[in-house]
């Protein structure tokens, strides 16, 4: 999943951020959409475009990628993404929180959800070649805004409740870029079976996400496995082993308010 840039003088607005090579940064002012941004630059930015919403209450970002893999299994990108911003996360973590994802595109902090991820890749785009880009998206709750006490929204969280009080959404992108070279550079050398089990290990069995419950992993499967074109093995005791679409769970974000654009509370 190479990540050359190319070059692009900066914007007069756009914040500093502390990326490594080959990062290029696009900064959006707080009313930008990162991910529809990145998927409209993506063709003629190319990958390493990292493109982040300067707000203090949510850390939204997305970067443009370019797989060298058919369309059908680059999509498990989406896996290598979450596990670098879950690794992020729980490097500037409080020593007791735990960081959990609920598939495939949730991410929670001690079972309250801060956020998620997302993928975009060219519409009409052929399943057996290479895509032209992808771009994976993620928004993370850094303040709850306007949303009551913590005991009123029990199943929603924000990183400042849980402890993260040195943590801000610039830290964070910084943190995750460097958790995303290590994540690719697994991926190239061991196989994505690592990121498959790095994934997995922080997979919360029976968690559902509000709206997309027939996505969730049933609490009495025994076993879960990633497919090679990204789809959610649920294997049962016995040999019954239940395939569930990583494309179509993608359609609509299981995290994602419509009406807020944010994270659900």
């Amino acid at each position: 999943m190479p990540l050359e840039t190319k070059s692009r003088p900066r914007t007069a607005f756009e914040r500093k951020l502390d990326l490594p090579p080959p990062f290029h940064l696009v900064t959006l002012r707080e009313v930008g959409d990162a991910f529809a941004h990145a998927a409209a630059v993506a063709a003629d930015e190319g990958a390493g475009t990292l493109v982040h919403v300067g707000r203090f209450d949510l850390a939204e970002f997305a970067v443009v990628l370019e797989p060298e893999e058919p369309l059908r299994t680059a999509r498990r990108a989406i896996y290598t993404g979450t596990c670098a911003l879950g690794d992020a996360l729980a490097a500037n973590a409080p020593p007791e929180k735990s960081i959990s994802f609920a598939w495939p595109d949730a991410i929670r902090v001690d079972g309250g959800l801060v956020g998620g991820v997302r993928l975009a890749w060219p519409a009409g785009a052929d399943e057996d070649e290479p895509p032209a880009w992808l771009v994976f998206g993620a928004m993370i709750r850094i303040v709850a805004m306007g949303e009551g006490e913590a005991g009123l929204r029990p199943l929603a969280a924000a990183l400042e409740d849980e402890g993260f009080s040195d943590l801000d959404g610039g830290g964070l992108v910084e943190s995750f870029a460097r958790h995303l070279m290590a994540a690719v550079d697994t991926c190239q050398e061991k196989g994505f079976g690592e990121v498959a089990k790095n994934y997995l290990s922080r997979l919360a069995p029976g968690s559902v996400e509000p709206g997309k419950a027939q996505h969730a992993p049933p609490p009495n499967a025994v076993r879960y496995g990633i497919g090679e074109q990204g789809d959610l093995l649920v294997r049962y005791a016995g040999t019954r082993v239940e395939r569930r679409s990583l494309v179509s769970a993608l359609a609509v974000p299981s995290w994602l308010d419509p009406v807020t654009g944010g994270p659900r509370r």
